[in-house]
């Protein structure tokens, strides 16, 4: 039996996050948004009081797609991150996201120091409630 995980995701995983969602929670499918719900997701108006007119072609796709066994990787604006997990855990979905370590990287330039931050995946975590 195939177990989706679905991204509502602002960007591709990188091979060690698909590597990492294949063991700890074994998912065999990656599903992505259209390009067109893709752009709703990562385009989220700051100035809309009220997200759910703006997120329905999402809830729908959300609705029609996502089975009790699959899991959905949600991270972005806050606002809509909360109404997704609520979504997907109405759907008996699991809602998860992914954590990362930053390191800083210090490069000298002559007279100089640029520091880069480096962000490499850690887990995915559940969302969870009290």
């Amino acid at each position: 039996m195939s177990k989706n995980l679905h991204l509502l995701f602002n960007h591709k995983l990188t091979p060690e996050q698909e590597n990492d969602a294949i063991k700890t929670l074994q998912v065999t499918d990656f599903i992505y948004l259209n390009d067109e719900l893709q752009k709703i997701w990562s385009n989220v108006p700051s100035n809309e009081p009220d997200l759910k007119n703006y997120l329905n072609e999402i809830i729908n796709h959300i609705k029609e797609n996502v089975t009790k066994d699959d899991v959905v990787l949600i991270q972005g604006d806050f606002g809509a991150t909360y109404m997704m997990v609520d979504l997907v855990r109405s759907l008996d979905g699991k809602a998860v996201y992914a954590t990362t370590k930053r390191s800083v990287v210090e490069v000298m330039d002559g007279d100089k120091v640029n520091k880069q931050s480096v962000f490499r995946h850690e887990i995915f975590r559940e969302y969870k409630t009290l």
